[in-house]
């Protein structure tokens, strides 16, 4: 039977990537996000992860779709906000965490009737899974959760032949990327420069670039096929350099 992949956030960035890398190497893909995969042969079905209710969506239009074949689960879909530890309001912590904990999780269970021998479930970790900056205080705090939601489906799933990989990238180039930095349009009266803070975030690696969002997709990939990984968490960031 043909791999499936179902991923969430398939719409843009590491996402659609790894759609593009999976259906190259054979898989038929399942994309869950609100906007439409705009890879080619991706089976795309639109799903807005913070409106109440989306799990009957996943029992009515996944589940169906799943035959019996070996499926790799990859949570990649995440808000990322500027936001401090000292001014976090409950409700908006409460919103990260449903989306960037609470819906892998609840995926899990929801999909873990079809996850056969050989199946995995891959979560899309970051850099700030294990280490913090300023201003991303939920954003961190739900990262750090996802390596221990990881560790605690790997040791759950002992014995049934699905195996679980958390990959942590560094700065990759994508939209959410662009987006978080530029943030408001000016600060102060000083408009963002985006291409520039690009540019020494680029720098802050061993390679002096970003990470392209296909390396990231091709981990994945290699993380769906290797079942020795089971249970790890590996770090994708070029070198990153720390200050």
């Amino acid at each position: 039977m043909t791999p499936t992949l179902v991923i969430t956030g398939g719409s843009t960035g590491i996402g659609a990537a790894t759609a593009h890398r999976f259906i190259g190497a054979g898989w038929r893909v399942i994309s869950l996000a609100r906007r439409p995969c705009p890879v080619d042969h991706v089976v795309s079905i639109a799903v807005d992860f913070t409106i109440a209710g989306w799990q009957q969506l996943i029992v009515d239009k996944v589940l169906p779709r799943l035959d019996g074949g070996i499926v790799s689960l990859v949570h990649n879909a995440a808000l990322l906000e500027k936001d401090s530890a000292f001014e976090l309001e409950a409700e908006r912590l409460r919103h990260i965490l449903e989306i960037n904990v609470v819906t892998p999780a609840m995926l899990n269970r929801l999909l873990r009737p079809k996850l056969v021998p050989g199946s995995s479930i891959l979560f899309v970790g970051s850099t700030l899974s294990e280490k913090a900056v300023a201003n991303t205080a939920s954003y961190v705090t739900s990262k750090h959760a996802l390596v221990g939601l990881m560790r605690a489906t790997c040791q759950d799933a002992g014995g049934s032949g699905i195996h679980t990989v958390c990959v942590c990238p560094g700065f990759v180039d994508t939209e959410m990327l662009r987006a978080h930095l530029a943030g408001p349009a000016t600060i102060g009266t000083t408009p963002v420069d985006v291409d520039a803070i690009v540019q020494a975030l680029g720098g802050m690696s061993g390679h002096g670039r970003l990470i392209k969002p296909d390396e990231i997709a091709r981990l994945l990939l290699v993380c769906a096929e290797q079942p020795v990984l089971d249970g790890a968490v590996l770090h994708a960031n070029l070198g990153q350099i720390e200050h």
